[in-house]
């Protein structure tokens, strides 16, 4: 008779108990934050067959840890005081840069005169970056010519590097003379937009 009624008592309480909590879920946030010119592309978060179109600066997907998902937008305070720490660790973001020369020379152009000192400010900014400068020609002269000439003016690039203290060995350059025309020309004419040196820095 004692057993029956443990039994019974057993049963009884395993009926009431309450049914096991869901499991937690790791919280989770995606933010979209903008390019430098201000413009964001577009995430889309698919979670349990939910799924949200972030597309905008800052426009944020949430789920807590109970399984519950928002859509919101942020702003660019918030996001430094949650993650700017995470932010200040990521490498700088890729970067190319156009300086242009007169023609027939390694001589910059007087605009790109002007803009080399912000470019050169900007390198400072970046610790250890890889360089590449290629330098390009018109199409006045020889193919020969604007070999030579397109390495010089990438060489040229490279030493001003050098002079604001990027090491010579993380800077590759090379010339490509009037091969790659940014403004497609046909032969000897004087294009200034196609004498330039790129220089790409990640």
């Amino acid at each position: 008779m004692r057993l029956a009624i443990v039994a019974v008592v057993t049963a009884f309480a395993a009926g009431c108990a309450e049914p096991p909590p869901k499991p937690k879920v790791a919280e989770e946030t995606v933010v979209v934050l903008p390019g430098p010119d201000g413009k964001a592309g577009t995430v889309v978060v698919e979670r349990a067959g939910e799924r949200q179109v972030l597309n905008e600066p800052y426009a944020t997907s949430r789920i807590s840890r109970e399984g519950q998902q928002s859509a919101a937008r942020t702003s660019a305070q918030e996001v430094k005081s949650a993650f700017g720490t995470t932010l200040g660790a990521l490498p700088a973001r890729p970067a190319t840069f156009m300086l242009y020369f007169i023609t027939g020379k390694d001589e910059l152009a007087p605009e790109s005169k002007a803009e080399l000192g912000k470019i050169l400010d900007e390198l400072k900014q970046r610790p250890s970056p890889d360089v590449v400068a290629i330098g390009h020609t018109d199409t006045v002269g020889s193919q020969e010519s604007n070999d030579r000439l397109s390495l010089q003016r990438a060489e040229r690039v490279r030493s001003m590097l050098v002079g604001i203290g990027i090491p010579a060995d993380r800077i590759y350059s090379a010339g490509r003379g009037e091969r790659e025309l940014l403004v497609p020309t046909a032969d000897n004419v004087d294009e200034p937009r196609n004498r330039r040196v790129e220089i790409n820095v990640r």
